[in-house]
């Protein structure tokens, strides 16, 4: 909190000091009381964004200590119990079994190097500097479903994708968020027959403008929404549908750097919607 107190101190120098020099030039008291309330206001905003910034530095962490120790646990668990296995087979001169035993250590060692991959991916994206423009989502988004498309061209798929979905923001990390949803939707479309997408935005209530990806895939169950968003958490079976639970923790925190705010509604087997906001374009 030192650094962050100080940052705050800094920033509003140029307003105490200018009010200062307005007291020295026998400014009114009215005219100085307005000026004291403006620099009040200033350090409470600059205070508050700054708390947020913790609270968020703070969840992160959380997040990373519970993935260490939990998510990881499962392959070293795996790991663990083959090389005991192949230490066996060794012994006993089974070489068919101790091949296998061997291949499924492998197999161990690959997911670790893929949840440590994923885990330090999602944390730069808290500390890489952002470049806030205006990003055509659209554009991204048919240029992501075109390569999955490429990639599958067997699949049946109808997207529709709203011309000039304009949002500000930073576009490598905007690429980013597209292409998670993007093949979170085409992934979770896979056994329907036809895939129906839908990528567009409406205007909220309040006027603040809400980005959705809409599919008819396999949806999931609303009761178990809150772990939708968490780092490695998965709401089907690696066996229906490949993946480490990584990509919607990267948007909710690709959104939360824009200073918006991300959510889903789902039903089972009639697919889900991602909505999201991107706030003021920069946190």
């Amino acid at each position: 909190m030192a650094a962050s107190s100080e940052s705050l101190t800094i920033s509003a120098l140029p307003a105490m000091a200018a009010l200062l020099q307005k007291i020295r030039a026998g400014s009114d008291a009215a005219a100085a009381e307005q000026e004291i309330l403006r620099i009040t206001s200033l350090l409470e905003d600059e205070l508050n964004q700054r708390t947020a910034e913790v609270v968020a530095a703070n969840k992160e962490l959380e997040n990373f200590s519970y993935s260490v120790s939990h998510d990881l646990r499962a392959p070293l668990s795996t790991i663990d119990g083959f090389s005991r296995l192949l230490e066996g087979a060794v012994a006993s001169g089974n070489a068919e079994r101790g091949k296998h035993y061997l291949q499924r250590i492998r197999l161990g060692v690959g997911n670790i190097n893929e949840l440590i991959a994923a885990l330090l991916a999602v944390s730069r994206l808290l500390r890489a500097p952002m470049a806030v423009q205006a990003v055509d989502l659209g554009a991204l988004a048919q240029g992501a479903f075109a390569a999955l498309q490429e990639a599958d061209p067997a699949r049946a798929a109808h997207i529709e994708v709203q011309p000039a979905l304009i949002a500000q923001g930073d576009p490598a990390l905007l690429k980013q968020l597209v292409d998670h949803l993007a093949g979170n939707a085409w992934k979770f479309t896979s056994k329907k027959e036809r895939a129906a997408i839908a990528v567009g935005s409406q205007a909220a209530a309040d006027g603040e403008m809400v980005y959705f990806f809409k599919d008819n895939g396999a949806g999931f169950d609303m009761a178990h929404a809150e772990k939708l968003f968490g780092i490695f958490q998965r709401m089907h079976v690696s066996s229906d549908f490949p993946g480490i639970g990584a990509g919607l923790s990267t948007v909710q925190r690709i959104v939360m750097r824009h200073g918006g705010k991300v959510w889903a509604e789902a039903v089972p087997e009639q697919g889900a919607t991602i909505y999201f906001t991107l706030g003021s374009g920069a946190a």
